[in-house]
């Protein structure tokens, strides 16, 4: 059974606009932040939130209703008392996520999930907080969270598998994208945001493109693809072996850290060059392969139709001022 009662800890950005999310879904959802004032506060900018989102035609009216109907609670115990989900999304800081964490685990039902909306944090270290670890687990989100599909799941080494589907049944069922993943630093979406971020910063700073030049080429480029396909799924169209020439191009310029990973010499080694050798990363039928193609050509058609009839982003670039420091 998907819970139907959610129990959100902390009300900041993350925590608010998740509460959203379940509440739109249907859920009875409960939202506490660190002090009573403090979540009344809140609630009203929770009603504030989704009556804009509704204003500007992103939600139906009914909406106002069901965030209407999101309460609060005097402390985090009756907050947690009758959760079958409870999720907690305090800052970034281990200390405060110890002392809630525990204090989840105390208060909540037995059977209550209890998961973390840490983006770092190790989940083992934080699972060591609770008596029940088998029933912790990491939810990160991505904000915004209402409309940003990727969910990460990310079991501790104690956690029931039964508890892991239990969640990903149901993120699947108000409308999220879950990936399953394992607890390293910055787990996967942001290790890989984190890696093209350090790229583009060091882009910049060699003077090869102002940040206005990258974004726009980025947002034309590889980022034009990645609403519909990821890394592995774009590199086996464009040819692996393609792939594989153009890191020893990188490493001959940039060093040895560029040097090919060793998985996918591996892989051309073995004859497989994606797509085109009807095997990669994926495997196709040739059926497969051209109509992959062919909807591909469809989906980037449309999307840069859309992007074209949306209105240019108006950001003033640094430097560009008189007042600029």
């Amino acid at each position: 059974m998907n819970p139907q009662r959610a129990a959100v800890i902390g009300a900041g950005t993350m925590g608010l606009g998740i509460a959203e999310c379940f509440a739109l879904a249907g859920m009875d959802v409960l939202l506490i932040d660190a002090g009573p004032e403090l979540s009344e506060l809140a609630l009203k900018r929770l009603a504030r939130r989704v009556r804009g989102h509704v204003d500007a035609g992103m939600l139906k009216p009914s909406a106002l209703d069901k965030a209407a109907a999101v309460t609060t609670a005097k402390d985090l115990a009756t907050a947690v008392a009758d959760a079958e989900l409870v999720l907690e999304a305090v800052p970034e800081n281990i200390e405060i996520k110890r002392d809630v964490l525990s204090a989840c685990d105390r208060h909540a039902p037995p059977a209550a999930i209890i998961a973390t909306n840490t983006s770092s944090l190790p989940i083992d270290k934080l699972a060591a907080f609770l008596d029940r670890d088998e029933r912790f687990l990491g939810m990160h989100w991505f904000n915004p969270p209402e409309w940003t599909p990727a969910v990460e799941i990310i079991p501790s080494s104690r956690t029931d598998v039964a508890v892991v589907e239990q969640l990903r049944a149901f993120l699947l069922a108000i409308g999220k994208r879950p990936a399953t993943v394992g607890s390293a630093p910055g787990f996967v979406a942001n290790r890989i945001q984190f890696a093209l971020f350090r790229e583009a910063v060091a882009c910049v700073a060699e003077g090869l493109a102002t940040p206005e030049e990258l974004d726009e080429l980025l947002r034309g480029s590889f980022g034009f693809r990645l609403p519909f396909y990821g890394p592995f799924q774009i590199a086996d169209m464009a040819g692996l072996d393609v792939y594989e020439s153009i890191f020893s191009v990188l490493a001959d310029g940039l060093g040895s850290d560029w040097e090919a990973p060793e998985l996918l010499k591996r892989i051309v080694a073995e004859g497989r060059r994606g797509a085109k050798t009807l095997g990669g990363f994926y495997e196709y039928s040739a059926a497969q392969r051209e109509m992959m193609l062919l909807e591909r050509d469809k989906r980037y058609a449309a999307l840069n139709q859309l992007l074209g009839e949306l209105p240019p982003q108006n950001f003033t670039p640094r430097g560009a001022g008189d007042d600029q420091d």
